[in-house]
């Protein structure tokens, strides 16, 4: 794995995506921003992220679950962390069954995303040591 880790964030709220992204800027990871899912798979292969947190509901209700396997398929490594506003055990249930590794609801509580991030981060380097 690269030195500096690598996250996407894809959420259709703007100021998501830049706030999160100040966020882990400040922790010494390179972040791409995405407002689709449409735009997360065309920046997918140039960006190269190590952990994608994807929106379930963007343009569409499940638009976020509709994107998980096509990121799943071009970057099978990759971490994704489902993030919704509301929690809904059968859009977990599916986002596990279609390759998800976690699921968080907002508003976000940064302590947590930091700490399930890095652990993330943690399990890809422990696979490639």
């Amino acid at each position: 794995m690269k030195d500096k880790p690598k996250l996407m964030v894809v959420d259709n709220e703007i100021d998501i995506c830049n706030f999160v992204k100040s966020f882990f800027e400040l922790r010494g990871f390179k972040v791409a921003t995405a407002l689709n899912g449409d735009e997360a798979v065309a920046k997918l292969l140039e960006e190269k992220p190590d952990i994608v947190m994807l929106d379930v509901k963007m343009r569409r209700e499940q638009e976020g679950l509709e994107y998980l396997p096509v990121i799943k398929e071009k970057l099978p490594a990759v971490k994704v962390i489902m993030v919704t506003g509301v929690e809904d055990h059968d859009a977990v249930e599916m986002a596990t069954k279609l390759g998800a590794d976690d699921y968080i609801t907002k508003p976000l509580i940064l302590e947590y995303l930091e700490t399930n991030v890095l652990a993330k981060i943690k399990q890809l380097r422990e696979v490639a040591a």
